[in-house]
C-alpha cells in the first residue's frame, strides 16, 4: 500500500512539472549596428532631416521584411549640429557606445564628411556619405570613404553642358560662398566646363553668410547667366538680393538649392535651375519614385520627399547590399564588398563603383524653379568631367 501511494504521488508531480515546462524561445540574435551622422540642426538640417529620414524608412522596411543575415538592423542617429567638431567627437562616440558598429554612413557636406571619415578609418571602419559631393573626398581618406553621390564637378560640369548648349549662354557671373568647400569646388569645376566650351565668364566675386551681400553683388558684371554656389542656409537670401539688386536673367546652381521648403514660399521666384540627384515631382512615374515616395509620406505625412531623403534611403539600402553580399558584418569584408557592386537601383538612379573609384557613376537631374515649385527641365550625363 505505501509503495503503491509512493508511485502515485511521484507520477502526479512528474505530470505536474510536465505541465510548468516553459516554452523554450529562441534568443533574438544581436542586431547589426549602423552609425549615422546627419545635421539635425544647424544650416545643414534642410538636406540632412530629409536624408536621415529615408535611412531610418530604409532600415524600418528591411527589418519587416526580416533583417539581413537573420538579424535585426539598429540604426544609431546622432545629430551632427553642422559643425565640424561636433560631428568628429559623436563619431567616435558612436564607435565607443557600439563596438560592434559595422560602418557608418550619412552627411550632405563636405566639410562635416572630412571631420566624421577619418574618425571611422582610425577605426577601420569605411563611411558612406549619402550628400556630400566633393570628388576629393575619397582621395583625402584614403580606402575607407564612399560616396552614394556622383561628385560636384559632374554636376558642375552638367550644368555648364546645359547652360551652353539649351540655354545658350554664352557669358556667366559667378558668385560663391567663400566659407564651403562645396561651393568653392563647384564653381571651380563649373568655370572650367563652361569655358572649354566656348564660354565667358565675365566677373567673379563671393560672400560670407551673414554679411552684407551688397558689396560682392555689385562686383557682378551683367551677363547671359548667374552661377550662383550657395549652401542650403543661404541660398535663399542670396537669389532674393540678386533679383532686387535687378539681375533678372536665369540663375543656376548645384544641389545646394534642392530643399523644397526654401521655395515654397516665393511664388514670385522664376528662373532658377539646379542640378540635383533626382526629381521626386508626384508627375514622376517611375515605379521606384512612387513607391519610395508613397512609403514616405505615410512616415512621414507632413513632409513631402525630396533628393535628399532619396539619397538617405538610397545610401542605407547601399550599405545593407554590401552586408548582405558579404555575408557577414565584419567591417572589412563588408568595405569590400561595397566596393565591388556595380549595378545597384537606386532610386536616385542605377549606380555603382568601378575598380578603381569609391565615386559611384551616377547621372545628373536638372530642375527649376516656377512659383514655388520644382519642375523637371532634363536628366543628362555631362560629355566631358573637370577632374577632381
Amino acid at each position: 500500500m505505501q509503495t503503491t501511494w509512493l508511485f502515485m504521488s511521484v507520477l502526479a508531480l512528474s505530470v505536474l512539472m510536465a505541465g510548468c515546462v516553459p516554452e523554450i524561445v529562441p534568443p533574438t540574435p544581436n542586431p547589426i549596428v549602423l552609425g549615422a551622422l546627419y545635421s539635425l540642426t544647424g544650416g545643414q538640417a534642410a538636406l540632412d532631416v530629409p536624408s536621415s529620414r529615408g535611412a531610418q524608412l530604409a532600415v524600418d522596411e528591411i527589418n519587416r521584411a526580416g533583417g539581413v543575415l537573420s538579424r535585426p538592423v539598429q540604426l544609431v542617429v546622432e545629430d551632427a549640429e553642422s559643425a565640424p567638431e561636433v560631428v568628429a567627437n559623436r563619431s567616435a562616440d558612436i564607435l565607443n557606445r557600439y563596438p560592434s558598429t559595422t560602418a557608418l554612413l550619412g552627411l550632405s557636406d563636405t566639410d562635416l564628411v572630412l571631420a566624421a571619415a577619418p574618425v571611422a578609418a582610425s577605426r577601420g571602419r569605411l563611411f558612406l556619405t549619402s550628400g556630400a559631393t566633393s570628388p576629393k573626398l575619397p582621395a583625402q581618406v584614403p580606402d575607407y570613404l564612399f560616396l552614394a553621390c556622383f561628385g560636384d564637378n559632374v554636376q558642375a560640369a552638367a550644368g555648364a553642358e546645359w547652360a551652353y548648349d539649351d540655354l545658350s549662354a554664352l557669358t556667366v557671373s559667378v558668385l560663391f560662398n567663400s566659407r564651403s568647400t562645396y561651393t568653392q569646388l563647384l564653381q571651380g569645376y563649373f568655370r572650367t566646363r563652361f569655358g572649354e566650351l566656348g564660354g565667358q565668364v565675365l566677373s567673379v566675386a563671393s560672400y560670407t553668410t551673414g554679411e552684407d551681400l551688397d558689396t560682392p553683388i555689385d562686383e557682378l558684371q551683367p551677363a547671359d547667366l548667374i552661377y550662383l554656389a550657395a549652401t542650403p542656409d543661404d541660398v535663399l537670401d542670396v537669389v532674393l538680393a540678386l533679383r532686387a539688386a535687378g539681375h533678372d536673367v536665369p540663375i543656376l546652381g548645384g544641389d545646394g538649392f534642392d530643399a523644397a521648403d526654401l521655395w515654397q514660399e516665393h511664388p514670385e521666384i522664376s528662373d532658377v535651375f539646379f542640378t540635383t540627384h533626382a526629381y521626386l515631382g508626384a508627375d514622376n512615374d517611375d515605379p521606384k519614385v512612387v513607391a519610395f515616395r508613397q512609403a514616405y509620406t505615410q512616415t512621414y505625412p507632413d513632409a513631402t520627399p525630396d533628393a535628399f531623403a532619396a539619397l538617405g534611403y538610397d545610401a542605407a539600402r547601399l550599405l545593407l547590399t554590401a552586408i548582405s553580399h558579404a555575408g557577414s558584418t565584419d567591417p572589412e569584408a563588408v568595405r569590400n564588398a561595397l566596393a565591388s557592386i556595380r549595378e545597384f537601383d537606386a532610386v536616385t538612379g542605377q549606380l555603382g563603383y568601378q575598380a578603381d573609384s569609391r565615386i559611384p557613376v551616377k547621372s545628373v537631374t536638372l530642375l527649376g524653379v516656377e512659383g514655388g515649385a520644382y519642375k523637371l527641365v532634363k536628366q543628362l550625363m555631362p560629355d566631358q568631367t573637370p577632374a577632381p
